[in-house]
C-alpha cells in the first residue's frame, strides 16, 4: 500500500546514489540498533549457528528489543521460516542475507522520495517539542540548497522566542532568508512568507510550527488554522506536511502520527536521532501497523543519524536494511 504524496508534475533531485560518506555515517548511526538485531553480530548469525526454534526465539527477542513491533516481527519471522524451509538453509550465516532482503522488502513502502514540482513548493513541518524539528528544518534547507534550490524559512513557532532565534541562526548558517515577526500570529508569519517567496521567485518554503503534544486538542486546532492560512496565501499550498519524529520514542511514534495525521493530513515523516537509540527498528513497524489498520502508509521522506548539516538524507529501504547488518568501515 502506497502513502499519499503530491500528484503535481515533479522534478526529483533524490535519484542520485548516496555518497560513500553518507553510507558510512548511516552504518555508524545505526550501531545501537544493529547490536540488538545481531546480538553483537557475532552470535545470532555467526557461521555454524544452527537454524532451530532457539534461533527464531532469539531473533524474535532481538527484533522486539529494537522496537520493530509485534506485527512486523511476526511477519519477518514467518517469512524467514518459509525461506529457510524452501531453500533448505541450515546455517544461520547463510540466512542473514535473506533476512536483510526481507527487512528491505518490509521497509520498501516507506521509500517515496520527496519531489519538488512547483514554485514555491511549500513544506509545513510539525512535531512535538524535543523531536528536533527546528534543527531538522535547518538541515532540510542545506539539503535543498545542495540540490540547487533556493530556500526561504518561515519562523512559525511564535510561542517560543528561542525557536525563532534558533531558526534565524540556521538561516545565517545556510545564508537563507528567514521571515520572522516578534509577537506576531503564526498564521500571519506563514501568509507573509508564502507571499514573499512568490515575489522573490524562491523554490522552497519551509515553515516551522510550534511544538504540539497530540493530547493538547486546543493547540492542535491552532495548527490546523495555520495550515488553512497557508492555503489562503496560495491555494495549492502546503505541498507537503511533514511530521518530525524522535526515533527514541519507538513504537509510541504511532500515536503521534495518528493525531497529527487526523489534524493536518500528513504527507510524509522525518525520523531523527536514529544514532542515539537502539529503536531504529521502529521504521519497520510504521508500515506494517498502519497497513494492518487499513490506513495508507505515510512515507518516510528523510532520516537523520547525527548532528552534522549533512546527516539528514532521503530514506532508502535497501541502504537502511544493509546498514543494520554491516559494521562501520
Amino acid at each position: 500500500m502506497l502513502g499519499r504524496s503530491s500528484t503535481r508534475p515533479t522534478a526529483s533531485d533524490s535519484g542520485a546514489p548516496s555518497s560513500p560518506g553518507w553510507l558510512a555515517r548511516l552504518r555508524t548511526g545505526l550501531a545501537k540498533t544493529r547490536e540488538f538485531l545481531n546480538t553483537d553480530v557475532s552470535t545470532l548469525f555467526a557461521p555454524g549457528s544452527k537454524i532451530d526454534e532457539s534461533f527464531f526465539d532469539d531473533l524474535e527477542a532481538a527484533l522486539i528489543g529494537a522496537d520493530v513491533g509485534v506485527k512486523a516481527t511476526s511477519l519477518l519471522i514467518e517469512r524467514l521460516r518459509i525461506i529457510a524451509r524452501d531453500k533448505r538453509i541450515e546455517d544461520a550465516a547463510a540466512l542473514q542475507q535473506e533476512f536483510q532482503r526481507a527487512m528491505a522488502g518490509l521497509l520498501a513502502p516507506l521509500e517515496q522520495p520527496l519531489n519538488i514540482g512547483r514554485k514555491p513548493f511549500v513544506i509545513m513541518v510539525a512535531g512535538v517539542n524535543g523531536a528536533g524539528k527546528t534543527t531538522t528544518i535547518g538541515k532540510l534547507a542545506k539539503y535543498f540548497q545542495s540540490n540547487g534550490k533556493s530556500v526561504l524559512l518561515a519562523a512559525g513557532d511564535t510561542f517560543r522566542a528561542a525557536a525563532r532565534e534558533q531558526l534565524k541562526a540556521w538561516g545565517d548558517r545556510n545564508n537563507v532568508a528567514v521571515i520572522a515577526q516578534q509577537g506576531a500570529d503564526a498564521g500571519a508569519v506563514m501568509f507573509d512568507s508564502v507571499q514573499a517567496a512568490t515575489a522573490r521567485g524562491i523554490d522552497v518554503v519551509i515553515a516551522d510550527t510550534a511544538g504540539r503534544l497530540p493530547t493538547q486538542l486546543h493547540l492542535m486546532e491552532e495548527i490546523k488554522k495555520v495550515k488553512r492560512v497557508i492555503a489562503k496565501a496560495d491555494a495549492a499550498a502546503p505541498d507537503e506536511v511533514l511530521l518530525v519524529l524522535d526515533a527514541n520514542t519507538g513504537q509510541n511514534a504511532l500515536a503521534q502520527i495518528k493525531s497529527f495525521d487526523a489534524a493536518l493530513g500528513l504527507t510524509g515523516l522525518i525520523v531523527t536521532k536514529l544514532d542515539g537509540t537502539a529503536k531504529g527498528g521502529m521504521l519497520a513497524g510504521l508500515a506494517i501497523e498502519r497497513e494492518a489498520a487499513r490506513q495508507p502508509v505515510i512515507p518516510v521522506r528523510f532520516i537523520g543519524v547525527g548532528e552534522g548539516l549533512d546527516d539528514l538524507r532521503p530514506f532508502c529501504a535497501e541502504e537502511f536494511a544493509a546498514a543494520l547488518f554491516a559494521a562501520p568501515a
